[in-house]
């Protein structure tokens, strides 16, 4: 068994499986599923769980393309860029980032020209956001 903390050992079966049932993440990360149970109510509480979701491979997708698209963000404008963001359907996930861009954002569309429109109509036109720089997402790898 690993010297990890239990709340670790059990984010760590969740991450590589988050289907994974109480009986299964319990016996991987050896301890009891009431301890499972206890622990993943408090991360979800805690704002630690956000969610579940299924991870796609994007080649394996059909109707659907995928970018992730690095955002540039005038700084007097971001709070309100975000939130407009946030609001787009196609826009699936964004997150803050400390990176080469002030957001990154996965965005699917029907097809790369569905894609396209959206991060030129939908994207660049919100006010603050003064670049975009999309990442077509081609084949899973790992």
């Amino acid at each position: 068994m690993t010297t990890a903390s239990t709340e670790t050992r059990i984010l760590e079966v969740l991450e590589e499986d988050a289907q994974a049932s109480y009986a299964e993440i319990a016996e991987r990360a050896g301890v009891s599923k009431p301890t499972v149970r206890k622990y993943i109510r408090r991360l979800e509480e805690d704002g630690v769980i956000v969610g579940y979701s299924a991870e796609v491979d994007p080649k394996k997708l059909s109707g659907q393309s995928i970018a992730i698209v690095g955002i540039e963000v005038a700084s007097e404008r971001y709070v309100d860029a975000a939130r407009s963001l946030e609001g787009l359907d196609a826009v699936e996930r964004l997150y803050s980032s400390s990176g080469d861009h002030t957001l990154m954002a996965e965005v699917r569309a029907a097809d790369g020209n569905a894609l396209g429109d959206v991060i030129q109509r939908d994207v660049l036109d919100i006010d603050g956001v003064t670049a975009a720089h999309p990442s077509f997402l081609q084949e899973r790898l790992k």
